[in-house]
């Protein structure tokens, strides 16, 4: 006798025909046989109670068996039979579910394939659509164990994923409100999510097993395996373009506040990526020569996989900061001899000049400070994984610094265009031309202030535009 034989109790034997065990864990065991009956390739899963059983498994087992029921997509297994059966002395349960043949993304990997950047984000699109059918499910159904060795390719070939599977529904969870409930804790460490450890399963725990799961694609290696800084996987992918690192990166963020919360809103960002992917294979957004730094730009881009940061250097002298230093010095020079008046006239007199000319002297600073910033201050703007800040500086010392705002929170970059608005009198006003990045509830403006070429706005507007992988909007201002 066979150890395959012995494996399928006695009691199935006269309906199923083992084939090949294709694993063994905690109790459970899973074949691949086949249906006498129909003459069909089936799977069976058994669960055994024998001295490796815990009751966590049976629990495990059952939700596997009556979520199976509830699903119906092409992509995933479909339940066929759950049978008890008697092994020896003992009893236990047999799932059958329907045979999906194929190597899984594990073989492929340990095989040696390689896989290009379009063909990670067909490979991503297509598990995303099947986590946005699962998740939409009510009761909401998490995987909890979305790795390469659960996911299946059918008809893959060297040079194409084919369809793509995701089975082994035994870790599985359904989100039912349940005060005081408790959850197993399963999972593969490496693809498992920090809240998941805690026993906690959500839609978007699933999506960060996607994202290790594909960067264990793009890498070749075990995500358990990578190093980590503040729990985020720190990995190397130079195929695939920033904008797809970038979401990569938010698929996999350690804070569930910082990750993408639905499979859909992963998807989307995914089809942005994708816009811009082909926009960069164009050539610019409207098909365009790409935008390149103009000679006499006074803009310096610094740009890694990373982070991206923006200098901007001063103005320099031109008729109006010369006409403006000419009006400074008039000023200040009368506000000196209006309060050394103050030096020749009793003391309640002196306190009123000093008092009246405070306003005065601060817009005489004002101006100075103008005039400082203009000819040595430089402007920063500075973009990594988690936050964007724009900071004033002006002889090293930093003038200006506002709160930094995390980086996930950007979500529009807008081009203004040198345009004509009609002021309150009906006049026609000229609007400078500014590049605007939205962030939560703040804006941060490159433009006006800093009197940048509009080939400097191009420029940069395709920059960040590739770097943060969103399209450039230009609102229309009309006089």
């Amino acid at each position: 006798m066979t150890d395959l034989e012995t494996t399928l109790p006695s009691t199935l034997q006269h309906r199923y025909i083992g084939q090949k065990r294709l694993g063994h864990r905690g109790g459970r065991t899973t074949i691949l046989a086949q249906d006498r009956l129909t003459g069909r390739t089936v799977v069976l899963k058994l669960l055994r109670f024998d001295p490796e059983f815990e009751w966590d498994s049976l629990k495990l087992f059952e939700r596997e068996a009556e979520t199976l029921q509830t699903l119906q997509h092409p992509a995933v297994p479909r339940y066929l039979d759950c049978l008890e059966f008697e092994d020896g002395h003992r009893r236990g349960l047999a799932l059958v579910q329907t045979y999906i043949d194929g190597l899984s993304l594990a073989q492929w990997l340990h095989q040696g394939r390689t896989f290009g950047a379009a063909e990670v984000q067909q490979l991503a699109q297509a598990l995303l659509e099947i986590l946005g059918y699962l998740h939409g499910r009510c009761p909401p159904v998490v995987h909890r164990d979305l790795k390469p060795s659960n996911i299946l390719l059918r008809n893959a070939s060297a040079h194409s994923i084919g369809e793509v599977f995701l089975v082994d529904f035994g870790a599985v969870q359904t989100l039912v409100a349940s005060e005081g409930q408790t959850h197993t804790v399963v999972g593969t460490y490496g693809f498992m999510p920090p809240e998941q450890f805690g026993g906690r399963a959500v839609p978007a725990s699933d999506l960060y097993s996607l994202g290790a799961t594909l960067i264990a694609v793009v890498t070749g290696q075990n995500p358990a395996d990578l190093p980590q800084e503040n729990l985020r996987l720190q990995f190397s992918a130079p195929m695939l373009s920033p904008a797809f690192r970038r979401w990569l990166r938010q698929l996999t963020e350690p804070s569930l506040d910082q990750r993408f919360s639905t499979a859909e809103a992963a998807l989307a960002a995914l089809t942005q990526v994708d816009c811009e992917a082909k926009t960069d294979e164009l050539g610019s957004v409207s098909g365009g020569a790409v935008a390149r730094r103009p000679q006499d730009s006074r803009v310096s881009l610094v740009k890694t996989e990373k982070t991206l940061e923006i200098w901007v250097a001063p103005i320099g002298w031109n008729l109006g900061l010369l006409m403006l230093g000419a009006f400074a010095i008039a000023w200040n020079s009368f506000l000196v001899m209006w309060t050394g008046m103050a030096l020749f006239i009793p003391w309640p007199f002196k306190l009123g000049v000093v008092l009246f000319s405070l306003p005065f002297w601060m817009v005489g600073v004002g101006m100075v400070g103008t005039i400082a910033f203009s000819l040595w201050g430089r402007v920063h703007l500075r973009l990594d994984d988690q936050w964007i800040e724009r900071t004033y500086m002006l002889w090293g010392w930093r003038l200006r610094r506002p709160q930094p705002t995390p980086s996930q929170q950007i979500f529009a970059l807008e081009h203004h265009p040198r345009s004509w608005q009609r002021d309150s009198e009906g006049s026609r006003v000229e609007v400078q031309p500014k590049l605007v990045i939205l962030a939560g509830r703040h804006t941060y403006e490159l433009g006006a202030e800093m009197q940048l070429m509009e080939a400097d706005l191009d420029w940069l507007a395709t920059e960040l535009s590739t770097w943060l992988g969103l399209p450039i909007h230009r609102p229309v201002n009309r006089a």
